[in-house]
């Protein structure tokens, strides 16, 4: 595990609605998300041929210029050519965000990929080759990302996608710390030494949970099973736990030394504030 003895940064996510009531609560849930000072707010993609620059794009210059918050793009490979990477990284340029998350992104059925960048690894290259001065980060699974045969051949397109000059790395969702802390450990003996960001996200209903359980790898400890089990005909109290249960996985983070934690908001501002509140000290973050 790396040591440090910098205070951790906090960072958000959120993602494009798709309708205008969704833009006018997320506006919403922007303007209190910025009260939290994060570090910087991330702002997701699901498909660079989808709108891409009516949305994410959009909603990263609002982030940007509307409430000042350093801004984060994500930007998947498999869909883009190099010429529309140009175009998206003059215009992020001329916004002054040069902040960039490069994936490779989901296949879509019936929409054949590009062919300019096969990874994620490939659009940092190139990214790093076009704008040096970009801060490109990479997403990483603690728990084996699923195309991968093994953790081994997983650490290994890790180690290149650092290698193609990857800044800093942030993780999948997970439920158990202990997944996380072996990874850490792991990508040290593979000489991966850029800061890694934890992905957290808190579950707050149980459709929420199942939707997790069924589309992540993500192990289940004990612990979050007995709160889905316990209280799956209560919603309210399985917000309240599932909260809980982020807080604790963030404290514990922190004790040891986590570089970041990286929240999944899912566009839920009272959930991220309610958060906020039981860590803010940790991050030496003043409290609301």
């Amino acid at each position: 595990m790396t040591e440090t003895n910098k205070t951790p940064t906090l960072s958000f996510e959120v993602f494009p609605p798709n309708s205008e009531v969704g833009v006018d609560k997320l506006t919403d849930t922007l303007d209190q998300l910025k009260e939290l000072h994060p570090s910087f707010i991330s702002v997701t993609a699901s498909n660079h041929k989808l709108n891409y620059e009516k949305t994410t794009i959009d909603l990263a210059k609002y982030v940007k210029d509307a409430l000042g918050c350093n801004t984060m793009v994500h930007m998947p490979a498999a869909y883009v050519t190099k010429v529309e990477v140009d175009n998206v990284l003059n215009r992020l340029e001329k916004m002054h965000i040069n902040q960039v998350l490069a994936l490779r992104g989901d296949i879509v059925d019936g929409y054949v990929p590009e062919t300019d960048f096969k990874y994620a690894s490939d659009l940092t290259s190139y990214i790093k080759k076009q704008k040096p001065y970009f801060e490109v980060s990479g997403a990483c699974y603690p728990e084996v990302h699923p195309d991968s045969k093994n953790r081994i051949d997983d650490i290994k397109h890790l180690k290149n996608k650092v290698d193609a000059g990857c800044d800093q790395l942030i993780t999948q969702l997970f439920y158990d710390n202990d997944q996380f802390y072996r990874f850490q450990e792991e990508c040290a003996i593979a000489n991966i030494n850029v800061p890694i960001l934890a992905g957290i996200m808190p579950i707050v209903n149980r459709k929420q949970a199942l939707h997790v359980i069924d589309n992540c790898a993500a192990r289940l400890p004990k612990k979050f099973i007995n709160i889905l089990d316990k209280y799956k005909d209560n919603p309210v109290s399985l917000k309240e736990a599932g909260i809980a249960y982020a807080v604790d996985q963030i404290v514990d983070l922190v004790t040891n030394d986590v570089e970041g934690v990286h929240l999944y908001t899912m566009n839920k501002s009272d959930t991220a504030k309610h958060i906020f509140s039981n860590t803010a000290s940790l991050f030496n973050l003043k409290n609301i």
